[in-house]
């Protein structure tokens, strides 16, 4: 059933009333000065370092003696090898656990780890969103059809509360893990008939919908004003097909599980930091510029100046948007391979990624395939891997995966960085 949009804005409002008291305020900050903007960053990673040193037991320690004459440079970089090891170091001491949530990530670089989160993270993280979303011209309650291919967002048997909310903001989430030339024509009628105004998704997933749309001359029935990137690398070939199979632009968005909301390209085609959301910064780390985020907003598990495992750098200058957010140039990041099985199908990496999830122990991984029926996980552990787990993953890759692939598992000292000086968690190596 689609209600109307006259009715659906202010069910809307009323069922998400602190996401977009969020929302107004993000509008707001977005008409402010980039000196104010500027100004207002400073004091808010102030009040977060303060805030840190007293209610967090890892900052606690880390930063109660710094050096603040020689403030931010003085903080120290944290790497996501001490994320791992100190999570629970870095929660807030006097955080209610039992009302918190856990998440999970691969990572870009895949090293998985875990994180804590609550309600007004989402509510933060999906106004954020929004704002992003009303520069292409789509306004709340529009329709939005996402094609999402990481399971632990993705519910198999939506609770009624769950298809009211979907109903009721018009957002439509297709699960797209796994797909051939079958659910190509299915997700076809599907964008048809929930005729979204906006279109959210992995590139992969995009750029192979829009190859089965322009080759089989489908056209959208509904002018779709905006398809927003995310999660993966955009390359040039992806935004062209892209752009051609839907007729409008392409809008790169990154952000991490971690850190989310941390830039946007605008309608010009650059990529704006949200520095009301986050500090980021591009550093020489091993020899390499990363970009290293701080979010100054997340109270529950501050995360400054953590190493995203990214690069990029900082672009100077002001852009013909008229935005008041810095620029920013992304470089590598976050490649991901499909992965192939011999019936013609495709997978895509994040189902991968999280059969790893609640498994102790690992502290990088990467899948590869080097033939059609062969996958191998290489794994870095603290210790030998017990053959129950290995069990335990295999029998999750046949269940969860395909029977169709053999996936071995390899205990190794190190994972070689590829050519880009980065890991990646899933790469195929078929011609």
């Amino acid at each position: 059933m689609r209600l109307p949009r006259l009715l659906r804005y202010p069910l809307l409002r009323l069922l998400f009333r602190e996401r977009f008291k969020l929302l107004n305020e993000l509008l707001q900050n977005q008409q402010l000065s980039r000196k104010t903007l500027h100004q207002q960053q400073h004091q808010k990673l102030v009040a977060l370092l303060k805030y840190a040193v007293q209610r967090v037991p890892f900052y606690h320690q880390q930063l109660g003696t710094m050096d603040w004459s020689n403030f931010p440079d003085s903080l120290p970089i944290l790497h996501k090898s001490d994320f791992i090891h100190q999570q629970d170091q870095l929660l807030d001491r006097q955080a209610n656990r039992s009302t918190l949530k856990k998440g999970y990530t691969g990572g870009s670089t895949g090293t998985p780890l875990s994180y804590y989160y609550n309600k007004h993270k989402i509510e933060l993280m999906r106004a954020a969103h929004y704002r992003s979303f009303m520069q292409c011209g789509w306004r709340p309650g529009d329709p939005i059809l996402q094609f999402w291919g990481a399971s632990q967002d993705l519910s198999s048997r939506p609770t009624l509360a769950e298809h009211i909310k979907n109903t009721i903001s018009g957002e439509l989430t297709v699960d797209a893990n796994h797909f051939d030339e079958q659910t190509l024509q299915q997700w076809c009628k599907t964008l048809n008939q929930h005729q979204p105004i906006l279109i959210r998704g992995y590139p992969s997933i995009l750029a192979a919908l829009a190859h089965h749309m322009v080759e089989n001359k489908i056209q959208p029935s509904q002018k779709i004003k905006g398809c927003f990137s995310t999660a993966e690398v955009l390359y040039p070939q992806q935004r062209s097909i892209i752009e051609q199979a839907f007729h409008c632009k392409v809008y790169n968005q990154y952000g991490s599980r971690e850190i989310p909301n941390i830039s946007c390209e605008c309608p010009h085609g650059k990529q704006h930091i949200y520095s009301d959301l986050v500090w980021l910064e591009s550093l020489k780390i091993d020899h390499a510029e990363q970009l290293v985020a701080t979010s100054l907003t997340n109270y529950l598990q501050p995360l400054i100046r953590y190493t995203l495992g990214d690069s990029g750098s900082l672009e100077e200058g002001n852009c013909s948007c008229g935005s008041p957010f810095p620029m920013m140039k992304m470089e590598v990041c976050r490649s991901n391979d499909l992965i192939h099985i011999a019936d013609g199908s495709q997978l895509h990496p994040s189902k991968l990624i999280h059969l790893l999830d609640e498994i102790e122990g690992i502290e990088q991984f990467q899948f590869t395939q080097h033939q059609l029926e062969v996958i191998t996980l290489q794994v870095v552990t603290l210790s030998t891997l017990p053959p129950s787990t290995e069990a335990l993953l295999k029998t999750r890759f046949a269940e969860q995966i395909t029977p169709a692939i053999q996936l071995n598992i390899e205990s190794v000292q190190l994972i070689d960085r590829g050519a880009s000086g980065k890991y990646r968690f899933v790469r195929s190596n078929l011609s």
